[in-house]
C-alpha cells in the first residue's frame, strides 16, 4: 500500500528560504518522482563531491515509505562509495521561465525533490531483477516485458542500490513574476515561457524492421510525439 503520510521535515530537508514553497504532501513527492526521467546523484568519491545524472525508478510499495532504485557498474566508484555514506538524490522539473519587469525578479517555475539517506546494495536476486525492471519501466512503462531480461553475466556486472524515500523534501514554484509595485508602469514585457519535454516519433534501429510496439508508441504519445 502506497504511503500517504505527510513528509516529516528534518534538519537536512527543512527549507531555510522561501518556506512557503515547501510541500508537505507526500503525494506531491510521488508526482515529482513519477514524472521525472533522470535524477542527479550526489556522493563523495575519494574525498571529492561528485554529482552524476542517472536513470532511476521508484517502487512506492517497497519499504515503509517507498524505495528509489539506482543502478550502475559494479566497478563504478560512485556505486561502490554510495552505500558507505549519506547520499543526496535530486529530481527537478523546469516548468517555465518567469520573466519580470526587473532583472532581479526573474525566476523559474519548477518542481524539485531532494532525498537524503544511506542506500543499501540489493543482494537478493529477485529484488535486484525487480529493481532493474522498475528502472526500465520508469522510463518506458511495459518495456521490461518487451525486451530480453538480463542474464547471469549481465546481472553480475551490475549493482542496484535501494534508497528509502523517508527523508525527503519537495519545493515548488508556479505563477507569474513578483514585480515590485514601483515597476508596474515600466515598459518591459513580463510573463512566462512554459517549458515541457516533448518526444519525436520513435525511430527504428537500422537492423530492425519490426513495427513499433504499443508500449513504445504510448510512451512517445504521452510525451507529445505525433500519432
Amino acid at each position: 500500500m502506497t504511503v500517504t503520510t505527510p513528509l516529516q521535515p528534518t534538519d537536512r530537508t527543512s527549507l531555510r528560504r522561501s518556506k512557503e514553497r515547501a510541500a508537505s504532501d507526500r503525494e506531491v513527492l510521488h508526482d515529482v518522482l513519477r514524472e521525472g526521467m533522470f535524477c542527479h546523484l550526489g556522493v563523495i568519491v575519494g574525498g571529492d563531491p561528485v554529482v552524476l545524472p542517472t536513470a532511476y525508478g521508484i517502487d512506492l510499495d517497497k519499504g515503509p515509505d517507498g524505495t528509489l532504485y539506482l543502478h550502475g557498474s559494479v566497478a563504478a566508484r560512485s556505486v561502490v562509495a554510495a552505500p558507505r555514506q549519506t547520499i543526496c538524490v535530486t529530481v527537478t522539473h523546469a516548468d517555465g521561465l518567469v520573466l519580470a519587469r526587473s532583472a532581479f525578479h526573474h525566476s523559474v517555475n519548477y518542481r524539485s525533490a531532494v532525498i537524503f539517506g544511506t542506500p543499501r546494495v540489493v543482494t537478493d536476486p529477485d529484488e535486484k531483477l525487480h529493481g532493474l525492471n522498475v528502472i526500465v519501466d520508469h522510463l518506458v512503462p511495459g518495456r521490461s516485458k518487451g525486451s530480453r531480461p538480463p542474464n547471469r553475466k549481465e546481472l553480475a556486472k551490475t549493482s542496484v542500490l535501494a534508497l528509502s524515500l523517508t527523508e525527503a523534501s519537495v519545493k515548488t514554484r508556479a505563477g507569474q513574476a513578483n514585480d515590485d509595485e514601483e515597476d508596474l508602469d515600466l515598459p518591459y514585457w513580463t510573463g512566462v515561457i512554459p517549458l515541457r519535454v516533448v518526444a519525436d516519433e520513435p525511430v527504428n534501429k537500422d537492423d530492425c524492421d519490426l513495427l513499433v510496439p504499443a508500449h513504445v508508441r504510448t510512451r512517445a504519445s504521452l510525451l507529445g510525439a505525433p500519432s
